[in-house]
């Protein structure tokens, strides 16, 4: 039966002033109650509303309560058994899912006779249901407000029905004033009336309207119930395209319409609010025009055009809200409720430029957080590092990942291409600091590493030349050393990294490199420097010496080894390499982009990298004071990275030209991503130790890990490409493979081999015999189909030895031979030279004088490649380590029981 409400509506409105929407008398029930937003936002509006909830129903739950500040809320399976345990209530607020919110609304109006009003917070309700409760509502008499709404508020009442306006502290911006809100969203809500406080603008009732495809609480019954609220002066409408309500609105009060969405118009279906697309006539651009021709203005206000009548203001930036209404009171001589509590102004509390200098226009000045929150940040600031959540890293990483239209991996923001140009150094360091490290980092890390490489006296080079004398493969052997470099191998240097981070932690310090800095305000107690100082064990130990001499030699800078030296005792190898890994890790720890586990585990990866390159050195080369007849001085204070690289792998320093590819290998090498064998060895074994309690993480075993995936098919298969290249230039007498006056034609080899090699695939078809095996080095999956197809990585190096003058024969016969290829109708189309064609080109003309002087041998040139493709994916393996170890869950990257096959 339709009820009669207030006169002069054609429909039922029961609501006569903004007044009576929240009040202390409300007795409100809330449907799912314990839903997970309601959980979350009802013991706000209980407490804020001084008690206004009597009961919540959630089936099946009968007896439980829900905790608020105030007391505990009684929870019923239903409507009626709340009501028959004595508690009435005249408000409802509907948490239900959109498939129940009709059946809700039923429930409330055929158990309680007294129901007035009902808030639906449920979103995208199905249209149908829609019409279902707004015709339940108006045959009974009920104000229903939403959906898609949160809630309703009244400043003066202080009271909040349903969802979540003003927040966790709604106190904080329901401030008490003269200015109604209207609003089709319901976060902005809030945020409006906060806006409204910076210029002085207090609130009375906020309404979020919602913008589901039917607002049941619509402007017009706004504008009616503002007209007879003696409290509230003006109005603020946020509006967004969709329906007419805004039309024909009137309030009789000055009024400010905020009209947003004018991208809306260009949507083909709802993006958020349901109802927020425009049919025709009813874009935001025509909300604007019905608002500017009500309030008699001919444009928008905006700062720099303030256009305003007595009327009321347009504006499209809820930022300008408060500078219009301010306008248009005064036009009516109505002043501010309050003065103004602040501005618009962004006031960072935090601030971190991450090291730019950066212009005075946008560099932000940080302002002191209002409490409690300036206590929670100056909690953080004194956090050193980073805090990374943890999650499930199978098959995920947050160091690399691959792109699949280039096939190009990216190490932590970097492009494998990318560092192929960079310094050795700055690969081997980036996996642990995150970004590329400078010259003096760069210094330190070439000393870290070289007082690590000479094994002579150590088990570890035992442990090597034994595997390496039983015929295993380069991986193992380097395998058979990383093992014996476990925790107690790198407790002592762990333990002074800890200690120096500790010590320096507040102390000011934001550049390892800066000069004068006052040691004297580090305090020390005696265990602290006697964890520093040499014991008996290092008194043979000539490397603490030799490390900081180097250190003077290269022009390095440390406050950290300052504070060793200042200690007046020798200092112990430990420390010293403790010391250079917190030089290298500070300022990428003080500015939080790496984790104080990071910095603190650094020296142990430094010490892997020296024992594994030294590993895949003979053990009879490892001499007290030399290494291959290399000097420890020179060593420590001239060598790179290039030259360690390069002594291992054919026993001499590089020339510039050598070390250009050598680098250039590397870098390409360094990672395929998360799901490559390497990574994913490496990630388990963190997975198994488990990453949850980092201690127990042994750093040596997870690059066993990486290691133990390597094999002869994936990084010993880098010699196919070479063995291939070797039996093309058999006999062509060939001295150097960087002069293009060679003298050989490379275009008649090719085409040689192109024709021998159709041929052979012909005589394989007609003869049903197996398919020969694929070209090294030609054609890839990804890059085909295309008349000419090239492998942008291939391409990118080309490129880049172009414009350094370098030439390589290898690679100058596989361009010839992917067009000659296609030419003699060996293949359909131009083949790609793929990226491992350039790594065996690269790799083989730095060892071929060598090889032709019979130094190699081509079981050398195997262990080679084998070992380049090692050193490159050491470096990567580091990277997910590090990544699994700080953001991993215990036993992750297992794979559910479910998804494996049984195979018979």
């Amino acid at each position: 039966m339709f009820q009669k409400g207030i006169t002069g509506f054609p429909y039922y409105l029961g609501i006569a002033s903004l007044a009576d929407i929240a009040t202390r008398a409300d007795r409100v029930v809330v449907l799912n109650i314990l839903g997970s937003e309601s959980r979350q936002v009802t013991p706000v509006s209980h407490a804020f509303s001084g008690g206004n909830i009597v009961f919540g129903t959630s089936p099946g739950r009968y007896g439980q309560v829900l905790a608020t500040p105030i007391g505990d809320i009684p929870v019923f399976d239903n409507v009626r058994a709340g009501l028959d345990a004595g508690h009435n209530f005249m408000t409802g607020v509907v948490y239900l899912p959109p498939s129940g919110a009709r059946d809700g609304v039923a429930e409330l109006v055929r158990v309680n006779p007294d129901l007035r009003k009902i808030v639906i917070v449920t979103e995208k309700i199905a249209v149908h249901d829609a019409r279902e409760i707004r015709t339940i509502g108006q045959n009974y008499g009920i104000d229903i407000l939403g959906a898609n709404s949160l809630g309703v508020a009244d400043s003066w009442n202080r009271v909040r029905i349903g969802g979540a306006l003003g927040g966790d502290n709604p106190g904080e911006s329901l401030i008490k004033g003269s200015i109604a809100l209207f609003s089709n969203s319901g976060n902005f809500t809030t945020t409006i009336a906060q806006y409204l406080a910076t210029a002085g603008w207090g609130t009375t009732t906020l309404i979020s309207s919602g913008k589901d495809i039917y607002i049941h609480y619509a402007a017009p019954d706004f504008a009616y119930a503002l007209r007879n609220d003696p409290r509230s002066k003006a109005a603020v409408l946020y509006c967004e395209p969709g329906g007419y309500y805004e039309r024909s609105f009137d309030a009789g009060k000055p009024v400010v319409a905020c009209v947003v969405g004018r991208w809306k118009s260009r949507l083909t279906r709802a993006v958020g609010h349901a109802g927020a697309m425009a049919g025709s006539g009813d874009t935001a651009e025509d909300k604007e025009r019905w608002f500017m021709e009500r309030f008699e203005v001919d444009g928008l206000y905006t700062p720099e055009r303030p256009v305003a009548s007595a009327r009321g203001a347009v504006v499209t930036n809820i930022a300008h809200i408060p500078a219009a209404l301010t306008a248009v009171m005064r036009l009516n001589g109505i002043e501010p409720d309050f003065p103004p509590r602040g501005t618009l102004a962004l006031k960072p509390w935090m601030v971190n430029d991450q090291g730019l200098a950066l212009p005075p226009r946008i560099a932000l000045q940080r302002v002191e957080a209002p409490a409690p929150y300036n206590a929670q940040i100056q909690a953080l600031a004194r956090q050193v590092g980073a805090v990374i959540p943890r999650q499930g890293m199978k098959d995920a990483s947050g160091a690399s990942f691959m792109d699949p239209a280039t096939q190009v991996t990216y190490l932590h923001g970097h492009s494998v291409l990318d560092l192929a140009l960079e310094p050795l150094e700055a690969n081997f360091a980036l996996p642990l600091v995150h970004e590329i490290a400078n010259a003096n980092d760069r210094a330190m890390l070439d000393i870290a590493i070289a007082s690590e490489m000479n094994l002579v006296g150590d088990p570890a080079i035992a442990a090597a030349d034994a595997a390496r004398d039983a015929g295993n493969s380069p991986n193992t052997v380097m395998a058979a050393a990383a093992a014996l470099i476990g925790p107690r191998r790198v407790e002592r240097t762990l333990a002074c990294t800890k200690a120096l981070i500790d010590l320096f932690a507040s102390s000011g310090l934001a550049d390892p490199r800066e000069e004068g800095f006052p040691l004297s305000t580090i305090p020390i107690d005696d265990a602290t420097r006697a964890l520093f100082l040499a014991t008996e064990a290092d008194a043979n130990d000539p490397r603490p010496e030799a490390m900081l001499a180097a250190v003077g030699a290269r022009g390095g800078r440390s406050v950290f080894l300052d504070f060793l030296g200042g200690l007046g005792a020798r200092v112990s190898r430990d420390a010293v390499l403790a010391a250079i890994a917190t030089t290298i890790a500070w300022c990428p720890l003080m500015r939080k982009r790496i984790s104080r586990l990071t910095a603190e585990t650094l020296p142990w990866y430094l010490r892997l990298y020296g024992v594994m390159i030294g590993a895949s050195i003979p053990g009879a080369h490892h001499q007290h004071g030399s290494l291959c007849g290399i000097s420890r001085e020179e060593r420590f204070g001239q060598w790179t990275m290039a030259d360690f690289l390069c002594l291992a792998l054919i026993g001499r320093k590089p020339t510039e030209r050598e070390a250009r590819p050598l680098q250039i290998l590397t870098g390409l090498l360094i990672s395929n991503g998360p799901g490559s064998i390497t990574a994913m060895g490496a990630k388990g074994a963190v997975s198994a130790d488990g990453p949850q309690t980092p201690a127990r993480v042994h750093i040596n075993k997870a690059m066993l890990g990486c290691l133990s995936h390597c094999g002869f098919s994936h990084g010993g298969n880098g010699y196919e490409g070479m063995a291939f290249l070797l039996e093309r230039f058999e006999g062509t007498g060939l001295d150097d493979p960087a002069d293009p006056n060679h003298g050989i034609d490379l275009a008649a080899m090719a085409t040689s081999f192109a024709n021998s090699y159709r041929a052979q695939k012909i005589q394989s078809r007609e003869t049903g015999t197996a398919e020969q095996r694929a070209l090294p080095g030609v054609h890839h999956p990804v890059f085909r189909g295309k008349p000419v197809n090239y492998d942008p990585r291939e391409r990118f190096i080309a490129r880049y030895l172009e414009e350094h003058g370098d030439y390589n024969i290898f690679h100058a016969f596989y361009r010839e031979l992917v067009q000659a290829l296609y030419d003699t109708g060996a293949s359909p189309y131009v083949f790609c030279v793929n990226v491992d064609a350039v790594i065996a080109a690269l790799l083989l003309a730095l060892v071929w004088r060598e090889f032709r002087t019979g130094i190699l041998t081509a079981k050398d040139l195997e262990t080679a490649a084998f070992n380049v493709f090692l050193y490159g994916r050491m470096i990567g393996a580091a990277a997910e380590i590090d990544d699994h170890l700080n953001r991993g869950r215990n036993m992750d990257m297992r794979t559910p029981q479910e998804r494996c096959r049984f195979v018979v």
